[in-house]
């Protein structure tokens, strides 16, 4: 075993130039393989992220501007969901399918205050359901619950955002918006990466305060029964011809009712993910056989140029396997410690792209998302993927070693 290592040692140091070139076309496939797996698992972590905050199997359901004609009315008609609407909605024809119903209403963007300090921020009436649907997640204090609707209280639930502009401790203090006192009761999580920035109280109180009458700007809703994107556009079919008929829309209008169907977005975005991974594994494995093929060049090269040394091993003796194994054991050698060193490089670029990249966010309008989410690759597949290199380094170094062992010796002396 000795002897085979101080052979290989000796064949390495005697040809630097052809060892380093093998070695960096072994590095930069690994490298870059690598590094495409770290930068598509980034992008798939950061939209997977933004649907992660909120129920898949929910809808968004506003009001919408007619661009047909209908009953009279002429195109460009504003639609305004109403008490109408949600009793459509929870009434026995979507009994069997819709299970949670959170009408939200909102409020005019101002200033709130805490003494001198102030910022600002939009208010949104909802109820206690709104919590589950989008997925809201409270640091302090309680969100809004039944009571709170049922009474009417001046209570708020406000943002990590808002906590950090006015007070550190907000919960039990009381803010100002409009000219009116509320009870803060709760703080929510919203990072950089998040649109919510809204300071949420009661449905009922938004109501009986700040919009009076029917008039409803949005109704989310979670359904159940639905196991493909088909059956899911079907329900948002039947929900938006039920509610155009209600305000005598155009039945073909596809502005009259606007519907977010986060179950098919989902569905869109799980597609993306699989085709990206598809498409960055696809990438990396070409440029993995680029090297490889590199490594077999070299090797063919190797082999020409040590037949003489080799016809002299078999005229002394050596059999055709003892110069198969040298030639194999220096292709593995070579393969292994510079896919390793690729390797450890690979993940070094995959944590500085999470630590530049993956702190920039993109701005949807209506929501943020981050460019990346955790770039990396797991030590098992970077492992797997370099053993796969390793493999085939030896699979690569085979057939020149297989020519190299059939030479016969008088051949091999005769070679220049």
């Amino acid at each position: 075993m000795r002897d085979l290592i101080n052979e290989i040692w000796n064949s390495v140091r005697n040809n630097k130039l052809r060892t380093a070139l093998t070695g960096f076309a072994v590095s930069w496939g690994i490298f870059l393989l690598i590094c495409l797996l770290g930068a598509g698992n980034g992008i798939i972590n950061a939209f997977q992220g933004s649907s992660d905050r909120f129920v898949t199997n929910s809808m968004d359901i506003m009001g919408g501007r007619t661009s047909l004609p209908a009953n009279g009315y002429k195109e460009g008609r504003w639609i305004n969901l109403d008490k109408g609407d949600l009793d459509i909605i929870k009434g026995k024809e979507f009994e069997d399918q819709v299970d949670k119903v959170a009408p939200v209403t909102s409020g005019v963007s101002d200033k709130m205050a805490l003494g001198v300090k102030t910022v600002s921020t939009s208010m949104q009436g909802v109820t206690p359901q709104y919590l589950e649907i989008e997925k809201i997640q409270m640091d302090k204090g309680r969100f809004i619950n039944p009571l709170d609707v049922e009474q009417r209280r001046k209570v708020v639930v406000l943002s990590t955002k808002h906590e950090k502009e006015l007070d550190r401790n907000l919960v039990g203090k009381w803010v100002s918006m409009q000219g009116i006192s509320f009870r803060v009761i709760g703080i929510y999580h919203s990072d950089e990466s998040d649109w919510r920035t809204s300071a949420y109280i009661p449905y009922s109180t938004m109501k009986g305060i700040f919009k009076p009458g029917e008039e409803i700007d949005d109704i989310f809703i979670t359904f159940n029964g639905v196991s493909n994107l088909e059956e899911s556009r079907e329900l948002e079919n039947t929900i938006s011809s039920r509610l155009k008929a209600h305000h005598e829309a155009h039945p073909d209008d596809p502005n009259a009712i606007w519907i977010w169907n986060r179950y098919s977005q989902n569905a869109q975005i799980s597609q993306g993910q699989r085709l990206i991974s598809i498409g960055m594994w696809i990438l990396g494995i070409l440029t993995l056989i680029s090297g490889i093929v590199g490594v077999s060049n070299i090797m063919l090269i190797s082999v020409k140029e040590r037949t003489h040394e080799f016809g002299i091993r078999k005229a002394i003796g050596a059999k055709p396997g003892k110069i198969l194994s040298l030639i194999i054991a220096e292709s593995v050698s070579i393969t292994a410690f510079f896919g390793y060193v690729g390797m450890g490089i690979g993940m070094l670029a995959c944590e500085i792209m999470d630590k530049t990249l993956g702190q920039k966010s993109m701005n949807l309008g209506f929501d943020s998302i981050k460019m990346m989410d955790n770039p990396t690759v797991g030590l098992d597949v970077a492992l797997e993927a370099t053993l796969l290199l390793i493999v085939a380094g030896t699979l690569a170094g085979l057939i020149p070693a297989w020519k190299a062992a059939k030479v016969k010796p008088i051949e091999a002396l005769r070679a220049e």
